[in-house]
C-alpha cells in the first residue's frame, strides 16, 4: 500500500510541479504575481476536452493543442492587462489588483458559458486497462502524466540553460534595464515567457483533468492556492524549488489520504505553507538578496 500511495503522490505532485514551474518562471523573469495564471489551468483542461469531444482528436494531439492555446491566451491577456503598467512603471500592487479583477471576470465568463457542472473526458480517450509493476498499479493516463511532465521540464531546462533565448530570459530576470541596454528585445522575451508560463499552466490543467477525470471552471482557482504553497515552500521564483516542492506536496497529500484521512488531504499544502513561513520564509532553495548601499 505504501508503494502505491507514493506512486499516486508522485503522479499528482508532478502536475503540481509543472504548474508551479510556469508560475515561478513568470514571477522570476517578469517580476509580477499574475493572478490570471490559475485561469490558464482551467482553460487548458476545457480546450483539451473540446478537442477530444467536439473535434474527435486523440489525447496525444489534444494535450499539446490545449497547452499551446493556453500559452497564446496568456500572451494576449498579458498584453491587454500588464503592458501599459510596465511602461508607466506602476507599483506591483497595481498589477496584482488588475489581474485579480481580470481573474474574477474570466471565471465568471467561463461559468456562464460552460456552467458549474463537472465535465469528463470521453471514455474512449484512454484504454481503461492498467498495468502492474512491482505491486504498483498504473493506468495509461497516469503514465502519460508523468511522461508529459518529464518531457516539458526537460524542455524548459534545455531552453533556459542551453539557448540564447534562455540567456536573454535570465538576463531579463537579473536586470531588465541592463538587458535592454545590451540589445535584448525585452518585449519579445516577455511575450515568450508569458507563452511558456501559460503553456505550462494549461498542460498542468489537462493532466490533472486526466488524472481525476473531472473538469470544471473553478478548478484553476483551487490550484492557484496550491501553487502559492508550492512556490513558497520551494522558494519564490526558484524553478528547482518548484519542482521539488510540487513532488513533495503530492507525496504528503497521498500519504495523508491513505494513512490519516482523505478529508485532511487538502490541508497539507496550507500546513506546509504556514510552517515554511514560520521556520524558513525564503523556502527550501530561496536565498536572501544582498542589499548594498
Amino acid at each position: 500500500m505504501l508503494a502505491q500511495q507514493l506512486a499516486n503522490g508522485v503522479i499528482a505532485g508532478s502536475a503540481y510541479a509543472l504548474f508551479a514551474l510556469g508560475f515561478s518562471l513568470m514571477f522570476g523573469v517578469l517580476g509580477v504575481i499574475n493572478l490570471t495564471y490559475g485561469f490558464y489551468f482551467s482553460a487548458g483542461a476545457f480546450l483539451a476536452l473540446y478537442a477530444t469531444k467536439s473535434l474527435g482528436l486523440p489525447i496525444w494531439i489534444a494535450l499539446p493543442f490545449g497547452a499551446i492555446a493556453s500559452g497564446l491566451i496568456a500572451v494576449v491577456l498579458d498584453f491587454l492587462l500588464l503592458t501599459r503598467l510596465r511602461r508607466t512603471k506602476a507599483p506591483e500592487l497595481a498589477s496584482l489588483m488588475v489581474t485579480l479583477g481580470a481573474t474574477l471576470l474570466l471565471y465568471s465568463a467561463m461559468t456562464a458559458i460552460f456552467g458549474t457542472e463537472i465535465r469528463r473526458f470521453p471514455p474512449a480517450v484512454f484504454d481503461s486497462s492498467s498495468f502492474e509493476l512491482a505491486g504498483i498499479r498504473l493506468s495509461l493516463s497516469q503514465i502519460l502524466i508523468v511522461a508529459s511532465v518529464i518531457f516539458l521540464v526537460l524542455l524548459f531546462i534545455f531552453l533556459l540553460r542551453a539557448t540564447r533565448i534562455g540567456l536573454a530570459m535570465r538576463a531579463l530576470a537579473e536586470n531588465g534595464s541592463a538587458a535592454q541596454l545590451m540589445g535584448v528585445d525585452t518585449d519579445a522575451v516577455m511575450r515568450l515567457v508569458s507563452f511558456l508560463s501559460g503553456m505550462a499552466g494549461g498542460a498542468a490543467g489537462i493532466l490533472m483533468g486526466l488524472n481525476y477525470n473531472a473538469i470544471q471552471p473553478y478548478m484553476g482557482e483551487a490550484m492557484m492556492l496550491k501553487g502559492f504553497a508550492v512556490i513558497i515552500f520551494g522558494g519564490l521564483g526558484d524553478m528547482r524549488g518548484a519542482l521539488v516542492a510540487g513532488l513533495l506536496i503530492g507525496i504528503f497529500e497521498a500519504l495523508t489520504a491513505g494513512y490519516v484521512s482523505s478529508v485532511l488531504k487538502e490541508a497539507v499544502a496550507f500546513l506546509l505553507l504556514v510552517l515554511t513561513l514560520w521556520i524558513r520564509p525564503l523556502g527550501m532553495f530561496g536565498q536572501a538578496a544582498v542589499k548594498r548601499a
